[in-house]
């Protein structure tokens, strides 16, 4: 193998960075050359280049309970670390079966489960896989010990409600029964309070009923053997009503796990957590599990918090710890709390309703935080596990949670927008933690159908979101009672129609090709886990919901477009350790915010609510230095949770406090925070000089930062200038190739006053990773009017498609003229052959036969537009020769650009198989790679099984729609010159 510069070579890339308004040879301006060469190894490439298995993505690896065989999931492992992936989360999730599993036997945490697991543990071991257990079987969290009678299980508050009019006279007759019936199990009740309301207006069903809040009347000391005895003051329409505490019933997803049955305990009691914990203690923690579970290095997981009732979410002992914790007793505001089927049955006026229940949430929130997160994270740290939680599904502060877990995680399904991520990975950076993860891969309706194209496009935004690990959803355990080919998944076949994608796993065609994918994902993973995660913007929420879907006031529809960077923060988030200001800087260590912006409550239409506390805490940041910009005229300031006398006025007082302090802001409303911004004098770490696409994440190490680029537009290509902050008066930008791990200095870039400037150019959904390195680099350019430039052990090269003379204008200061030769006219690849594998059910659910298809359709086409592929799924193996003439010289190399292609493929040139090419852009640099005379150009391509399933099993996926497989094109050959510049 010989270098660029004197013949072929496996496969160039080239580092763009050229002049405005030049073409792009490639889809990515910072792509680099080879790595190697003492100019382009720099200390971080080696990680770089291998990532270790610790921040590859990992695989939620669906097991059906505990049927499952010793030797196969060993098979499994070797199966999912041959294709590259770090780990798995092994999750009991069983939403698919047609036939249920002998629960007795094979149930969650038999003993025929805990042997698998420790089979599952055993074998990742000696693959160095982490391994990650779901805390029970499916969700929420559930255990076979408790009934839903018993103190450990989750509880609800039922109502009973008797409407009469006063004129009537007295009341008697019995306690009102609960409206809504118990669920299946629940054989016990407990009457716990009865009262009585002035009904204020009846409203239209199902609106809420309305009650006058001072009429409230306790009649629970008037209850006599289940009878009650009450006459009116007036004769106005009353409302007698009843409470009822007893077990909710809600068992985790899915069949039954386990026999007995498990139910759900309760999330905000120690009863709850402890039976959990004793459940594991007593029949999952073998010694040998025990020990093997503290080697794999893995965490416990919680799914989402998905706690569902058709009455009222409750925990015994609530009404007394609002008291203790909000100051106000709850029963005469209890009625507004009151829900039937997620609506609310009761109403107050509106301020009452707003504020008792936020305090109501607080609460639960503070209990949930107390009794399960927390111990659940002290007895995994015990086992030598982290704790992975979804700390969302109730409107709990989820950002103040995130703080406080190991790894809280999002999911790419459920979240509605890339904000919801922010708001975990503002609770994670405030609370020092490393890794935001991410259910990723999960699609409605997806199931064998969803392309790695499209997961890969949706993830790396996350990725500029704060997300850094991607478990993907998932790999599927080979079989299960009544599984059809190919074998079991836990969504699919899923209430008659194809489910929840994707599979994947050697089940699926692109498997093949999927540690290519695996290694980009580490790379990225790796660079994103390293390093503090900076963010320029906090912006304040008054309640830490996550999944809620709103944005942050300008940033997100403005800002971002600009290159600002936000998260969110909570009230909580401000009384953590890291909540300090050090040379203008909230939480100097971690995410070192810039400025704070504070506006009303988005939750309820940007109200002017504050807490006391925080407005003193905000306080105190801005006269230690902390900028802020508060929007809008906080002259109706109110506290947002039942209020005692004065707090208003004292909260008014304190914002007046807030805004005469030097280094806040108040504007009128969001359009007008740039203004506050410029103001301000601070500026984005990176900024762009006009709207565009490109999202990005930035990370902060001693010698190395590293900046993260996604286009997020599906259509738009990405082709500007971008300014980076430097954080050191020299700095070297590299650019980091995430599919194949090479590293080279940047060749075109300029050090503008503290900010180094260079030019990124992507395709929709493609990436780029920029490193700012601490010192000098090489010599470089400024600015070229070639179409690219690149340095390569030290030497600086110029490369056009168009033939003559460029000018390069040198870091030195020198301007240099260099010529590239003559060059063949782009090629236009035509003719094709086509082999086809066609995957077809085998003899076991789980595997498959092939049935071999030759065509010679010379012009591309997809799948089922060529006869005899029309419902065919596999593998497609393509062929074309080339033929190069004389002006083919060792100073040519060239660029494949492969047009449409579904989903993934390779590329091999003369028999010499490329390594891991984009498989976003579809374009390959060839490098020297091709010659003079005949050349044979094989692209491999993989797709999903959706075609072949529409046919054999067309009840689930008859009437979803052909996919278009295969290489499609047009493919184009674009020969490219180069010279060299200059040599160090």
């Amino acid at each position: 193998m010989r270098d660029n510069r004197g013949g072929p070579r496996r496969r160039t890339l080239l580092g763009l960075g050229a002049a405005a308004g030049a073409a792009a040879v490639l889809p990515t301006a910072v792509a680099p050359a080879a790595a190697g060469g003492k100019a382009s190894r720099p200390g971080f490439a080696a990680a770089f280049a291998s990532p270790g298995r610790a921040v590859r993505p990992k695989l939620r690896w669906w097991w059906p309970d505990g049927l499952v065989d010793p030797a196969e999931l060993a098979r499994e492992v070797d199966q999912i670390a041959d294709a590259g992936f770090g780990g798995v989360e092994i999750a009991a999730v069983t939403h698919s079966l047609s036939e249920p599993i002998d629960a007795e036997r094979y149930g969650w945490g038999t003993a025929a489960w805990v042997a698998g697991l420790e089979s599952a543990l055993r074998q990742a071991d000696r693959r160095g896989l982490t391994v990650d257990v779901t805390i029970g079987p499916a969700w929420p969290a559930a255990v076979p010990t408790v009934t839903p009678d018993t103190e450990a299980a989750a509880r609800e508050l039922a109502h009973g409600l008797v409407v009469f009019q006063g004129s009537q006279g007295s009341y008697a007759g019995p306690v009102p029964p609960p409206v809504v019936p118990a669920a299946e199990g629940v054989t016990d009740r407990r009457l716990l309070w009865v009262q009585a309301a002035r009904i204020a207006a009846a409203g239209a069903a199902p609106a809420p009923l309305q009650l006058d809040r001072d009429s409230v009347t306790d009649l629970t000391a008037l209850v006599r053997d289940g009878e009650l005895r009450w006459t009116a003051p007036d004769d106005g329409q009353w409302a007698l009503i009843s409470y009822w505490e007893r077990g909710s019933g809600q068992r985790p997803e899915g069949p039954a796990h386990t026999s007995p049955l498990a139910y759900v305990v309760d999330h905000f009691s120690a009863a709850g957590t402890r039976a959990v914990t004793d459940f594991w203690e007593r029949r999952i923690l073998t010694r040998r599990v025990r020990e093997l579970l503290r080697r794999a290095g893995g965490a416990l997981f919680e799914d989402s918090l998905e706690i569902e009732t058709d009455a009222t979410l409750w925990t015994p002992g609530l009404a007394e710890e609002f008291e203790r914790r909000i100051g106000h007793p709850l029963l005469p505001y209890l009625a507004a709390v009151i829900e039937k089927d997620e609506k609310y049955v009761f109403a107050f006026d509106a301020a009452t309703n707003k504020a008792v229940r936020r305090d109501y949430m607080q609460v639960i929130t503070d209990l949930y935080l107390e009794h399960h997160l927390l111990p659940l994270r002290a007895w995994a740290h015990s086992l030598g596990l982290a704790l992975r939680v979804q700390p969302y599904g109730l409107e709990t502060d989820a950002i103040h949670s995130a703080s406080l877990l190991d790894i809280p995680e999002g999911e790419s399904l459920g979240f509605k927008n890339l904000d919801d991520f922010r708001c975990l990975a503002g609770g994670r950076d405030m609370g020092g933690g490393r890794v935001l993860s991410n259910e990723a891969g999960a699609t409605a309706g997806g199931a064998y159908a969803t392309t790695w194209d499209a997961t890969l496009r949706k993830l790396v935004t996350q990725y500029c979101a704060g997300v850094n690990q991607a478990v993907l959803h998932g790999f599927g355990y080979a079989t299960a009672p009544g599984a059809a080919w190919p074998g079991f998944a836990a969504f699919s076949p899923y209430h008659g129609g194809p489910g929840y994608g994707e599979a994947w796993g050697p089940r699926t065609p692109a498997w093949r090709h999927v540690s290519d994918v695996a290694g980009y994902l580490g790379r990225i993973q790796g660079v994103l886990q390293s390093g503090t995660h900076r963010v320029d913007v906090a912006v304040l929420r008054q309640k830490g919901y996550a999944g809620s879907g709103l944005g942050a006031p300008w940033f997100t529809p403005d800002g971002v477009p600009l290159g600002w960077t936000h998260t969110f923060l909570s009230p909580r988030s401000l009384g953590l350790p890291s909540a300090v200001v050090r040379d203008g800087r909230l939480a100097p260590d971690g995410p070192a915010f810039k400025v704070l912006v504070l506006e009303g409550d988005v939750m309820i239409g940007r109200e002017h609510t504050l807490e006391l506390d925080t407005a003193r805490r905000l306080i105190e940041l801005a006269e230690d230095g902390l900028p802020m910009i508060v929007v809008g005229d906080w002259s109706d300031g109110h506290v947002p949770g039942l209020p005692h006398e004065g707090d208003d006025e004292r909260l008014r007082a304190l914002i007046t406090r807030l805004l005469a302090v030097p280094g806040v802001r108040n504007v009128a409303d969001r359009p007008d925070i740039p203004a506050a911004l410029a103001d301000l004098g601070i500026e984005p770490d990176v900024a762009y000089a006009a709207r565009s696409p490109l999202l990005h994440a930035h990370r902060a190490g001693r010698d190395v930062a590293h900046h993260f680029f996604a286009n997020g537009s599906a259509t738009e290509t990405v082709d500007h200038e971008v300014a980076i902050a430097a954080p050191w008066p020299k700095a070297t930008p590299y650019a980091l190739d995430a599919w194949t791990g090479e590293v080279a200095p940047i060749a075109v870039h300029r050090d503008d006053g503290g900010r180094v400037t260079l030019r990124i150019t992507l395709a929709p959904g493609a990436t780029a990773l920029v490193a700012l390195a601490r010192g000098a680099g090489p010599l470089h350019a400024l600015s070229t009017d070639a179409e690219s430039a690149r340095i390569t052990d030290g030497v600086l090269e110029v490369l056009d498609t168009r033939p003559g003379a460029r000018e390069t204008v040198l870091s030195d200061g020198r301007k240099v003229v260099a010529r590239i030769g003559e060059l063949p006219a782009p090629l236009t690849l035509d003719r094709w052959s086509l082999r086809v594998a066609d995957w077809r059910p085998g003899r076991t659910p789980d595997s498959h036969v092939t049935v071999d298809h030759r065509l010679d359709p010379g012009a591309l086409a997809a799948w089922p537009d060529l006869p005899g592929l029309e419902d065919v799924s596999g593998v497609g193996r393509y062929r074309a020769t080339v033929r190069l003439g004389r002006g083919w010289t060792g100073a040519t190399g060239a660029r494949l650009e492969l047009g449409e292609v579904f989903d993934t493929y390779r590329v091999t040139v003369n028999g010499t198989a490329l390594g891991p090419v984009d498989q976003v852009t579809g374009v390959v640099d060839l490098g020297g790679l091709l010659r003079r005379g005949a050349n044979t150009i094989e692209v491999e391509v993989a797709g999903t099984l959706l075609n072949r399933l529409r046919t054999v099993r067309p009840a689930e996926f008859g009437a979803a729609k052909r996919q278009r497989y295969g290489l499609i094109g047009p493919v184009r050959l674009v020969p490219y010159g180069r010279a060299v510049v200059s040599a160090d």
